[in-house]
């Protein structure tokens, strides 16, 4: 997937809160966007490198999103809106679980009750699996965790996953890892114990728990490799 755009690197200083923070631009302080409501901890360091991305919209309040962040000599994305758009490129290509191949119905932004899921798969012209994707950023030794942050919304989203899939559609989650350096997935049971029984719950359900790492690069980033869910 191209992430288009002009692009310019920059250090980062401090988070002002959970959409802003300043930046130093060609020896200049600036206040830019953060398109991720996580924590971002382990991320977005004083000093660290980061890289911008101009936006297109000339009425925003800044000029400027940070999208990648280089940790240990790697880059990490962490646009919170690009793993389902990545999710629908690559299901259109064929390029992840086999079974999603048959489903050649693809719609975004799906209700079902009181959730509105990120992907409607269906055989027809009409939905017949939810999927929701969840972008991870947070790699510890190698394991990707999610969230990084409490989440109730994540919560809601596997209980009506569950719900789904007892009243006969399919369901799934795809946990999509923003860095190359996981090689497993697990629920982050220390940030958010009820997140994590809800996604055994999900497992035990039949709900479809899927995990994949990125190449990130500064143009482009694509799936890399399906990686082990360890519950």
């Amino acid at each position: 997937m191209k992430i288009e755009g002009k692009k310019l690197k920059a250090t980062f200083l401090k988070r002002l809160n959970r959409f802003e923070a300043q930046v130093l631009l060609n020896g200049e302080v600036i206040t830019v966007h953060i398109p991720n409501s996580g924590r971002l901890k382990e991320l977005l360091l004083p000093g660290v490198e980061v890289i911008l991305l101009l936006s297109k919209n000339k009425k925003r309040k800044h000029e400027y999103d940070i999208i990648l962040v280089e940790k240990d000599s790697n880059l990490v994305s962490i646009d919170s809106i690009l793993p389902s758009k990545l999710a629908v490129e690559e299901i259109k290509k064929g390029a992840l679980a086999p079974f999603f191949n048959e489903l050649k119905y693809v719609k975004t932004e799906v209700r079902y009750k009181e959730s509105r899921f990120d992907i409607g798969l269906g055989t027809g012209d009409f939905v017949n699996y939810f999927l929701e994707v969840k972008g991870v950023t947070l790699v510890e030794e190698g394991i990707a965790l999610f969230p990084d942050a409490p989440t109730k919304r994540g919560t809601k989203h596997l209980k009506h996953l569950i719900e789904a899939k007892k009243e006969g559609y399919g369901a799934g989650v795809l946990f999509i890892v923003q860095r190359k350096d996981a090689a497993t997935f697990s629920p982050n049971a220390a940030m958010d114990r009820d997140f994590a029984e809800e996604l055994i719950h999900a497992k035990n359900a039949g709900v479809d728990v899927l995990a994949f790492n990125c190449e990130v690069e500064l143009d482009n980033i694509c799936i890399k490799e399906k990686i082990k869910v360890v519950i």
